[in-house]
Formats: structure tokens, C-alpha cells, sequence
């Protein structure tokens, strides 16, 4: 009697490895997990796919997978503000208006450095401003900076 791989085989794999997530907090054992559930459905899709096929497809799903997360899904993810923690680092830094506020909308300062890891931000100005103009920060509100005209 020979032995072969089942879809379910790969299900159990990939949901034993998105269980193993919770006790090891790293967030990458769960792409393997996932890639493993995706060959599971290939596999019940495509019954007599060869194992070393199998294998490949897993390595590159879950490759994709992982790269897809960490390059370009985890850093949209990232709390650029911190509102309120560095207050004090920001106040005083002064930037370029690079888009002018709209009676509708808010401008856009560019700062030499970043700021709080970011190096454009919106902003709201008493004074008009126009492009080109160079503001200071006064203070921070949520996502936005509130400046004064320099």
C-alpha cells in the first residue's frame, strides 16, 4: 500500500500552522500556514498533482505571500503619527507648503527631515500660505500639523 498526500493533509498542515501563530507571535509562520491551505484547495481541484509540484507551489505561495505582507501590507499598517508621544520633537520644525490649503481642504508641508517617520504631512494655518512658503509647527491634531506662517 503506498502513501500519498491528501488535500486534507495540507489542510490540517496549514491550519496546525496558523494555530502555532498565537504561541509564536511573529506573523510569518502564518504565510506558511496560508500557502499550505491554498495547496490543499489545488490539490482537491487537481486530484493527481505530483508531490515535489505540491511542495514548489507551497514554497511560492507562501513566499508571495510573505513578502507580499512585509513590503508593502504591514507598512500601510504603521501608526506614522504617534500623536501626542513627541510632541515636543516636532514643535518648532519648519518645512516647504508644497500644496496650498483650500477653503475645502488642508495643505501639504514638506519637511527636510521626517517628521514622526513621516516627511509630508496636511496641515491647517491661520495665515494664508502660498506654495513655497515656509511654516513651523505649532502643534499636532490627530494626523494633521497645525503651523504658523514663518
Amino acid at each position: 500500500m503506498e502513501f500519498a498526500i491528501q488535500d486534507w493533509h495540507w489542510l490540517v498542515f496549514g491550519m496546525l500552522l496558523v494555530m502555532a501563530e498565537i504561541f509564536i507571535p511573529s506573523f510569518t509562520i502564518f504565510w506558511f500556514g496560508l500557502g499550505a491551505v491554498i495547496v490543499a484547495a489545488l490539490l482537491w481541484l487537481v486530484p493527481d498533482f505530483a508531490f515535489s509540484g505540491q511542495l514548489v507551489v507551497w514554497a511560492l505561495s507562501s513566499s508571495l505571500f510573505t513578502l507580499l505582507w512585509f513590503r508593502f501590507f504591514r507598512p500601510l499598517m504603521i501608526d506614522r503619527t504617534k500623536a501626542g508621544i513627541a510632541r515636543e520633537a516636532i514643535s518648532g520644525e519648519c518645512g516647504q507648503v508644497i500644496k496650498a490649503p483650500t477653503p475645502d481642504g488642508r495643505g501639504l508641508v514638506r519637511f527636510t527631515t521626517p517628521l514622526l517617520g513621516d516627511d509630508e504631512w496636511h496641515f491647517i494655518c491661520d495665515a494664508p500660505v502660498a506654495v513655497g512658503d515656509r511654516v513651523c509647527v505649532k502643534d499636532i491634531s490627530g494626523n494633521t500639523l497645525i503651523v504658523e506662517k514663518r
